[in-house]
C-alpha cells in the first residue's frame, strides 16, 4: 500500500468571529476567545462549529509567542521578568515570593511550545525544558524538585478514562453505603476497569436517617474521594482544565481570569491574563490532537515500511514486555465506554464547582448545558490519511471495538505507585510520598526520551532498570533476560510512537 497522506485542518473561515489569526509578528492586540460566543453555537445547534473553532484556537494560543503587553512572565524582582530556577529569596514587595497564588517556579517561558516541542510541536521536552519548583519557598537547592515536559497529545483519552473510572468507583462506594446502612457494617474492594483501589469500610453511626462513616485507610493508589487525577507527574490534577491554568500561572506567568479574578496576582501590571474561553479552547485543543500510534500500525496502512523481522522483534517485545508484569501497571489498553468528550465535563469530581479565584464558573458562562462536546472517534481534525485506495483512515482519532466503543491504548493503570528511594523526590509537598508517582503512559514514548520524571534516563533501558518499589520484582526480571529479549522490550516500546502528517511540523 502506498503512502499517500495529508493533514485534514477545519476551515480557516470558521475562527474569524473568535480571534484574529496570530500569525504576524506585528499582530496585536491578541483578542480573547469569547465563551459566551462558544455557548450561542452550542444552543443555537453549531456544536461542531464551537468545537472547531475553539480547536484552531486553542492551537493558535499553543503557538503564540505571548509578550509583555499580554502579561507574559511575572515581576521575578531584580528587573526579571523570567526565571529557569525558584527564587524564593526574593520575597519584597510584589517579588516572586509574595506572588499568588503562590508560585512554585517559573515563570520560564513564552509560548507553550517553548517547552512542548520535542519530537514537534506539543510533544515532549528535552532535559533542557525541565522545569524546578520549589512548592515549599524553602530557597534551598537541595530541597528542589525538578519535572520533565510530558507530550499534550489526545488528552481526551487520558480523562474520559479517569472520568469512567471514577463513576464506577462512585457507584460502588453508593452500593456499600447502602448496605452498611442495612446492616450495620459494609466492606468493599474497589476496582475500576480491571484495576484495584484498595478498600473502603464502612460502618452506620446512626439509622435515621442513616449516616455512615468510611475508612479510607486502606484505598491504594487514589485519593479519598476516589477522583482518579490522570495528570501530573504525581496525578495531582483531575482535568486537562485544572492542568493547563496551573501551568500557564507557573510556566508562562498567565493568570487566567478563572485563577485569580481581576487580580493582579503577579505583579506585571496585567489583569485577565487568559479569559475562560481561552482555557476552553485549549483544553479542547489538548483534547482533540491526534492519538500516538505504533510502526505497525503506520506499516499496516502504507505510510512506513517495515520488513517482517521488525514485526516480529516488536511482537515477541509485547509479549515479553506483558510476561515480565510490566502491564501490570502500564495496562496496554482500556475500553471507553462513551468516547464523547466534554467542556466542562459532566462528570462528578472533574468539573469545577467554584473557580479558583472563588468565583462561579456559571457566572463566566461555562455551564454543562452549552457544554462543548465532541465524538472521539470521528471529530479529532488531525491526521487524517488518504490511502492509494481512495479511501480516509483517521489515524488521529480514537480506535474502536466492534461495539463502537473506544479503544485506549494508553499503557496505565491511573494509579499511583511507590517506586523505591532511588526515585525519590527530595520533598514532599503534596503529602503523597515523595517516592510515590503516577504510572506515566508509554503512548508515544518511543518519541518523548528522555524518560521518567526529572529526564535522568536517556535510555528507555536505563528507565527500566531505574524502576523500584513495587516495580521492582518486573525490573529484576527484565535483568534476568537474555540481551536478546530485554532487546525486544526496548524494541516493543521503541514502536510506540508519536506522528504527525502535517509536513510542517
Amino acid at each position: 500500500m502506498n503512502k499517500c497522506y495529508s493533514s485534514i485542518a477545519p476551515a480557516t473561515f470558521l475562527t474569524t468571529v473568535l480571534f484574529t489569526p496570530l500569525t504576524a509578528i506585528a499582530q496585536e492586540p491578541l483578542q480573547r476567545v469569547d465563551q459566551n460566543h462558544l455557548n450561542d453555537l452550542v444552543t443555537h445547534d453549531q456544536g461542531n462549529i464551537a468545537f472547531l473553532q475553539a480547536f484552531e484556537a486553542g492551537d493558535a494560543l499553543s503557538e503564540f509567542d505571548f509578550t509583555a503587553n499580554h502579561g507574559v512572565g511575572a515581576n521575578i524582582g531584580e528587573g526579571r521578568r523570567f526565571t529557569r530556577f525558584p527564587r524564593a529569596d526574593l520575597d519584597g514587595d510584589q517579588e516572586w515570593a509574595t506572588h499568588f497564588p503562590k508560585r512554585e517556579g517559573g515563570a520560564n517561558a513564552t509560548s507553550c511550545i517553548s517547552c512542548h516541542s520535542a519530537p514537534f510541536a506539543n510533544g515532549a521536552g528535552g532535559v533542557a525544558m525541565n522545569v524546578v519548583l520549589d512548592p515549599d519557598h524553602t530557597a534551598d537547592p537541595s530541597q528542589y524538585l525538578e519535572r520533565n515536559t510530558t507530550s499534550l497529545f489526545a488528552l481526551s483519552i487520558p480523562q474520559r478514562l479517569a472520568e469512567e473510572m471514577s463513576v464506577e468507583l462512585y457507584l460502588q462506594r453508593e452500593d456499600a453505603r447502602q448496605l452498611a446502612c442495612a446492616k450495620g457494617s459494609a466492606t468493599v474492594a474497589l476496582v475500576a476497569k480491571e484495576v484495584a483501589f484498595g478498600t473502603l469500610s464502612l460502618t452506620r453511626i446512626s439509622e435515621d436517617p442513616c449516616e455512615v462513616s468510611i475508612d479510607t485507610s486502606q484505598l491504594a493508589g487514589i485519593d479519598a474521594d476516589l477522583v482518579v487525577r490522570p495528570f501530573g507527574w504525581k496525578g495531582n490534577h483531575a482535568t486537562i482544565r485544572s492542568f493547563t491554568r496551573d501551568a500557564a500561572h507557573n510556566e508562562l506567568g498567565l493568570q487566567a481570569t478563572e485563577l485569580v479574578g481581576a487580580q493582579d496576582g503577579d505583579y506585571d501590571g496585567v489583569i485577565h491574563e487568559l479569559s475562560v474561553g481561552d482555557v476552553t479552547a485549549l483544553t479542547l485543543y489538548m483534547a482533540a490532537l491526534e492519538r500516538p500510534v505504533s510502526t505497525v500500525e503506520l506499516a499496516e496502512i502504507g505510510v512506513i515500511d517495515l520488513a517482517d523481522v521488525q514485526r516480529a522483534d516488536i511482537a515477541a517485545g509485547e509479549h515479553l514486555f506483558n510476561t515480565v508484569g510490566c502491564s501490570s501497571c502500564h495496562t496496554p489498553s482500556m475500553t471507553i465506554a462513551d468516547p464523547t468528550f466534554s467542556a466542562p465535563s459532566r462528570v462528578a469530581g472533574y468539573a469545577d464547582i467554584l473557580f479558583p479565584d472563588g468565583s462561579s464558573p456559571e457566572a463566566h458562562g461555562l455551564v454543562s448545558d452549552s457544554a462543548i462536546t465532541f465524538d472521539m472517534r470521528l471529530d479529532p481534525p488531525n491526521n487524517q490519511i488518504l490511502l492509494d485506495s481512495g479511501g480516509m483512515y483517521h489515524l488521529g482519532a480514537l480506535e474502536t471495538d466492534a461495539k463502537g466503543k473506544g479503544i485506549a491504548r494508553w499503557y496505565s493503570d491511573f494509579k499511583r505507585h511507590d517506586m523505591g528511594p532511588a526515585l525519590s523526590d527530595p520533598s514532599d509537598p503534596l503529602g503523597m510520598g515523595a517516592s510515590v508517582f503516577l504510572t506515566r503512559s508509554l503512548a508515544g514514548v518511543g518519541s518523548t526520551g528522555p524518560w521518567l520524571h526529572d529526564g535522568r534516563a536517556t535510555t528507555l533501558e536505563e528507565a527500566i532498570f531505574a524502576h523500584g518499589g513495587e516495580a521492582a520484582v518486573s525490573r529484576n526480571a527484565y535483568a534476568a533476560m537474555s540481551d536478546a529479549d530485554a532487546a525486544r522490550i526496548v524494541t516493543f516500546l521503541e514502536s510506540l510512537i508519536l506522528f504527525s502528517a502535517d509536513e510542517a511540523h
